[in-house]
Formats: C-alpha cells, structure tokens, sequence
C-alpha cells in the first residue's frame, strides 16, 4: 500500500532548516500600501532567493501572496483590543478570516498573559481546535514556560516570536533569544520555530545550530527603514 503522507508532514519537510520570509507592513510604514501590492513582490523575491515559507500579516496580503508564490504561508492578523496586551490573532474574528484565506498555518499569542474577556489562551485554542479540527498552529511566545503550556493545549509549533517584546521579557539584549530556543528544544517535542530580533545572517545559523527546527526572518530582509537604520547608527 503506497504511503500517503499527511498535510503536516508534508509541511514540516517543507519547512525544515530552512529559512521562512515575513513580509509585513503596517500602517505608518513606509512599504504600507492601503490596496496592497508590495508584499506580494516581496514573497516573490524571498521564493527566488530560496526561502522556504513566508509570514504574512491580513487577508488582503496573505490573497496576493498565494496569487504570485506557491509557498507555504504562516497567517497572522494584527489588531488590538481594549484591555488586551495581545494583538497578533487574539479573537476568533481573527482566525475566522484567515481560515478563509486558505493559508497553511496560523499563528497566533499564546503567551499566558491575561485576556480582555476573562478567559485564559488555553480556553483560547481549545475553542479554535474545536471549531477548526484540522488547523495547523503556530503559537506565539515569550518564555519556556508560553513554550511549555503551548505544547500542552495541542498546538503544531512553538515560535520565539514575542521573546523581548513582552513585560516580563523586554529586558533582554537586542538578539535572537538562542538560550530560550535552546531550552525549548531540550523540553518540548513539538517544532521550535526561532523568530525575532534575527538581524543578520549568522543569528539565523545560530539558532538552527542552538536547536531551531526552521527559522523566520522578517525585519532584517523585508524592512528597509529598519535596515538602512543598521548603516546609519554605525557609521555615526
């Protein structure tokens, strides 16, 4: 009988070791276009240059993606709340439109802060995997123990993501968290996917070597602002 892999698994030798593009931009950036258009070229370059998935942020971008480049994409919808440190697919609104997007996995917070609404992440995904049996999720943290927790409620991959961008973190140097990634490969099955603050080409080698299962660099390649800031700061 002819061994069919699963969706994930084929997924996950997609992604393996291999660098994953995030094309963002948001309101008041320069690349921040209302009608679109410039992330879509941005997945395109990051597809030739040979990278092996791309984050994206709304419906809209995440559409124009699938229409130029056949990777797999990593779906987040940022939007704030009242009361709410979360932003990056913190409803069910959130995930409700990205499901219909068709992307391959969705990403959302899953630091263990606490929810507008009373409610804890871990009734979070559980009302999700129940609405949705078959999503694929990325959960978003900050610490071992986000990392930890993350595992427990079932979800796909664990990402480093929000590491130095929460209360409890920002205090950490301004560099790929390799200690939490390495922590988390030695605790938890599931995938580590390392994110954030992943500024040059060696903190990606770095963190694969530290135990990263792939790697998604977004700011240093896709952010122009913030890269010429780099040049800037260090020849004044």
């Amino acid at each position: 009988m002819e061994f069919c892999m699963t969706k994930k698994e084929e997924l996950l030798k997609k992604i393996k070791n291999g660098i994953i593009v995030s094309c963002q931009a948001l309101p008041g950036e320069p690349l921040f276009v209302e009608k679109g258009g410039i992330m879509q070229l941005m997945a395109l370059a990051a597809k030739q240059a040979g990278a092996v998935g791309i984050r994206a942020q709304g419906v809209q971008d995440i559409m124009q993606i699938k229409k130029m480049v056949d990777l797999p994409i990593i779906g987040i919808i940022k939007q704030s709340y009242d009361g709410m440190e979360q932003f990056i697919t913190a409803t069910m609104k959130e995930v409700d439109d990205l499901v219909k997007t068709g992307c391959e996995i969705i990403a959302l917070d899953c630091t263990l802060r606490p929810r507008f609404d009373g409610t804890t992440v871990n009734d979070f995904v559980a009302e999700i995997k129940e609405k949705y049996p078959d999503i694929i999720l990325m959960a978003d943290i900050a610490t071992l123990e986000d990392g930890i927790n993350a595992e427990k409620l079932g979800v796909d991959f664990v990402g480093t993501t929000l590491s130095g961008y929460t209360e409890n973190t920002k205090n950490r140097p301004d560099e790929v968290d390799l200690e939490l990634i390495k922590n988390l490969s030695n605790t938890i099955s599931i995938p580590v996917i390392a994110e954030g603050r992943i500024h040059y080409p060696h903190h990606a080698k770095e963190a694969l070597e530290a135990g990263a299962f792939c790697v998604v660099v977004g700011g240093a390649i896709t952010r122009p602002k913030e890269i010429a800031q780099r040049f800037v700061n260090a020849v004044k």
